[in-house]
């Protein structure tokens, strides 16, 4: 009897392929024969090789050796019991039919039935634990799958809440930022916002440091609390815009006028001072030394470094000299430079604003006034002590004088003003009232002069030695005197101006000339007899003369030749170039070239009044010699002034005009047409230019 086991374990020799069949020999269907023809395919194809097969022996021996987790331990121990019991109680039913005895073919069929059934139910029991194994496993499976579905439900919740937390933690940080960036710019706004109210919060401590009694203008505090005002007052007015900021501006401009005035009235007390030290000494000095100056009667310094020595000894006056200086500006210097020096140099520093430039000003005129009180009374001494000279040594020597006391101011200036243009007016409050000492004693003396000689004396005086040597020599120190000094010479040439039209006029215009004056030729005819007389005395005296006598005796003779020739000049002619040459160099050009046309004219104006005369008395071939050799004479002597004797003068010329003026009377034309004929005719058609000189007559000949 051939069971399914024997059919199963046909070697692969038998022919054919026995179809599947059940445990009890029946062939199976449905769902059952395909998996069982699949896996007999599978088998049949797949055949593995001996490699493989070992190395599925080695993996199935790790796999079952690997132990199970062990949360499935505790639910794995009850079916491996039952399995166990199971597995027994099979063993035993298989002994108990192995070891059965069979006596008949009842036993047998009965016996085979049992084992049929006994291995078909260990046959189906394999499968029933496996089933079961796997719908554990199953069951396992589902509760790991809704374990993990619960976990990924969880994660997506998790990842949605991290999204959530995200988004949020984001927004958080856009605000943070957002923030951070706003409290910079609010902390910028207010740092902005507190530097420019600092400059309006300082109103009170500034007002209150001004206020207070401890501050004091020569301590150390006071400029750089005057520094920061200045600073306030620039902001607040450079910034109207703001709220109140003119009220604030008015209020701090009222503490830099009080602090300003302050500071005046302090350097008015150190000055004051200062000049008070220096009046004692000097009242000192003056009583000390009235003894050395012949008793008092000529004061200290009167005479000026150069000047002659007076009859009463020079000694008294260097010493006199030498005190007045160390007491009026060493003394003054030391006196005022503790309290002047720092505060100048402090308003200096700010003399680009406006109101520190007046407050300088204000200073250098309380300065100079200062100054003026001391200087003025010695120097009004010194020049009342000249005026007994002459008025040219006056002249010399005040000036003289007064650029040494110019020279000393302006180096005491300087110390305390440094840095000031010299150029500039800062020394004139002082110096021109002392120059104007000198003018009050110069004016009345030369005003009252009628000599051109002694006018241009006193010119030559102010021109080169007092303004280009003295004023060369000393440079910048002296050029506050220029002004008095310009004035000075402006009076002088003034009046040698006038001097010089009246000497024209009395000595050439308003000349008569007498019977000796129109002696031609016979003037000419005793210069000549003289020359001729003159001729042997020369040749002797060059003939017997000792050498060193010949000379000598050559230049008397040239001076009497000279004199001889000036004598047979007309007086008039001889007056206009002695005129001329005495102001050639002591007037402005352009007066001396005004001078020149009329004494010119008069002087030609008188040849032909005397050639006329001449004409009458002698004949008119002398009075035309007379005339040619007079205004030679006048021409030859006048070239090298390089005088302009011409005058231009200018006519209006309407001649063109009068047929214009017919029509217009007759009406055949309108005053439109003349004035657009006026409007386009050019300048020079309106015009005649005619040159008339003086000289015309002089040069024509």
């Amino acid at each position: 009897m051939t069971t399914a086991v024997d059919q199963l374990g046909a070697g692969p020799g038998q022919a054919g392929v026995l179809a599947p069949t059940s445990g009890r020999g029946r062939p199976l269907t449905g769902l059952a024969s395909q998996s069982y023809n699949v896996a007999s395919a599978w088998e049949q194809t797949a055949v593995l090789s001996n490699f493989q097969e070992q190395s599925i022996e080695l993996l199935a021996a790790a796999c079952s050796q690997r132990p199970l987790p062990r949360h499935l331990t505790e639910v794995s121990d009850a079916p491996e019991a039952s399995t166990s019991n199971r597995n027994g109680t099979s063993a035993a039913v298989q002994a108990e039919l192995e070891d059965i005895v069979l006596h008949s073919t009842n036993q047998f069929y009965k016996w085979h039935s049992e084992l049929e059934a006994a291995f078909a139910s260990e046959t189906e029991e394999k499968y029933k634990q496996y089933a079961a194994e796997l719908q554990g496993r199953l069951d396992r499976c589902a509760d790991i799958l809704s374990k993990v579905d619960a976990v990924l439900s969880y994660f997506e919740e998790l990842q949605a809440q991290h999204h959530e937390v995200s988004n949020k933690s984001r927004t958080l940080t856009d605000s943070c930022e957002r923030l951070v960036l706003e409290k910079e710019r609010l902390l910028q706004f207010a740092d902005a916002l507190r530097s420019k109210l600092q400059y309006f919060d300082e109103l009170e401590h500034v007002s209150a440091q001004f206020h207070s009694a401890s501050l004091a203008v020569d301590s150390d505090s006071f400029l750089p609390h005057l520094e920061r005002l200045d600073e306030c007052i620039s902001y607040v007015t450079s910034n109207p815009q703001y709220a109140d900021a003119s009220s604030y501006a008015s209020k701090f401009r009222q503490l830099q006028q009080r602090a300003m005035a302050t500071m005046r009235t302090k350097v008015a007390q150190v000055l004051q001072h200062a000049s008070e030290q220096v009046m004692a000494a000097l009242r000192e000095g003056r009583a000390s030394t009235s003894g050395m100056a012949n008793g008092g009667s000529v004061p200290m310094a009167a005479t000026p470094r150069g000047a002659t020595p007076r009859a009463n000894g020079r000694g008294g006056y260097a010493v006199a000299e030498s005190v007045q200086q160390a007491l009026l500006y060493v003394r003054f210097r030391t006196a005022a430079e503790a309290g002047l020096k720092g505060l100048l140099a402090g308003i200096q520093a700010r003399v680009q604003r406006p109101e520190y430039a007046r407050l300088l000003s204000d200073c250098q005129i309380l300065y100079c006034d200062t100054r003026l009180q001391l200087v003025s009374g010695v120097t009004h001494d010194a020049i009342l002590h000249m005026s007994s000279e002459p008025l040219t040594a006056l002249a010399r020597d005040g000036w003289a004088y007064l650029m040494q006391v110019c020279q000393y101011e302006h180096q005491l200036f300087d110390h305390f003003f440094p840095g000031e243009d010299p150029e500039g007016p800062s020394l004139a409050p002082l110096m021109d009232p002392l120059a104007t000492i000198l003018y009050d004693a110069l004016r009345p003396r030369f005003i009252h002069l009628h000599a051109l000689e002694e006018l241009c004396e006193i010119v030559n005086i102010l021109t080169h030695e007092v303004a280009e040597e003295q004023v060369g020599r000393r440079g910048v120190a002296v050029h506050p005197l220029r002004p008095v000094l310009h004035r000075t010479l402006a009076d002088v040439q003034e009046r040698l101006t006038f001097r010089a039209q009246a000497f024209i006029k009395d000595e050439v215009t308003n000349f008569r000339p007498g019977a000796a004056d129109l002696d031609y030729p016979g003037k000419l005819q005793h210069q000549q007899d003289g020359a001729s007389e003159q001729m042997p005395i020369t040749q002797q005296s060059n003939g017997n003369a000792p050498v060193a006598s010949v000379p000598q005796q050559n230049t008397d003779s040239q001076m009497e030749s000279d004199l001889e020739a000036y004598r047979v000049w007309y007086p008039p002619v001889r007056s206009t170039l002695l005129c001329l040459s005495k102001l050639y160099d002591c007037v402005d050009p352009k007066i001396f070239n005004g001078l020149a046309q009329d004494a010119v004219h008069a002087a030609t104006v008188c040849v032909q009044a005397a050639s006329r005369q001449l004409a009458k008395q002698s004949s008119l071939m002398d009075a035309q010699l007379f005339t040619i050799k007079q205004l030679l004479i006048l021409r030859e002597q006048i070239a090298p002034f390089e005088a302009d004797f011409a005058v231009t003068e200018y006519d209006l010329d309407f001649s063109h005009m009068r047929d214009h003026l017919r029509r217009i009377m007759a009406g055949a034309s309108s005053t439109c047409c003349l004035c657009n004929l006026i409007v386009r005719l050019p300048l020079c058609f309106l015009t005649s230019c005619v040159v008339r000189g003086a000289n015309r007559h002089v040069f024509s000949s």
